[in-house]
């Protein structure tokens, strides 16, 4: 089967006309309104393919009305399911935007050594301001970086690799 990146959960029912909450798990929920197919777990019936029919933010939730479910009883079953969309459905990012999920595992290389690898990204941090990479250092031990431009020289998820530069301090 194809990668599948979860991009929410249904939490509730929203009405009686098969309309749903759903907990995003993106920075940016207006991105649902550029979703036309997600796939829902469907737990022991695999997973079912859904047509987006209108998406409206609500609070920090999603309401999504699927083509074809018109009723809370079609849909009331997948509470608490996961909504996935596969790497060629995932909205468009903008220029120096990266899907957490396509940055952990990259090999990380300094400027100072652009040959010999320095670590892997193991976790990325939303902060807030902006995000904050952890990275396994080779040697042991971990780093955590700002994603910002000061330190993050290249990013090529393809090659699966990260240039940096250190800021003075970072590694005392």
């Amino acid at each position: 089967m194809e990668e599948l990146f979860q991009v929410g959960s249904i939490t509730q029912t929203h009405g009686i006309k098969g309309e749903v909450k759903v907990f995003p798990l993106t920075d940016d929920i207006s991105r649902f309104k550029g979703m036309k197919h997600l796939l829902l777990d469907g737990g022991k019936d695999g997973y079912i393919e859904l047509e987006v029919e209108n998406a409206r933010p609500q609070k920090n939730l999603v309401i999504l009305k699927f083509k074809g479910i018109d009723n809370i009883n079609d849909i009331e079953k997948y509470k608490g399911k996961g909504l996935y969309v596969t790497k060629e459905n995932r909205v468009e990012l903008k220029k120096d935007e990266y899907f957490i999920a396509d940055l952990i595992g990259c090999d990380v290389y300094t400027d100072d050594n652009p040959d010999e690898k320095f670590g892997e990204i193991s976790d990325v941090m939303e902060t807030g301001a902006n995000d904050v990479y952890d990275i396994e250092l080779v040697n042991g031990g971990n780093v955590l970086l700002p994603a910002i431009k000061d330190c993050i020289l290249k990013v090529d998820v393809d090659a699966r690799r990260v240039d940096i530069h250190l800021l003075k301090g970072l590694m005392d």
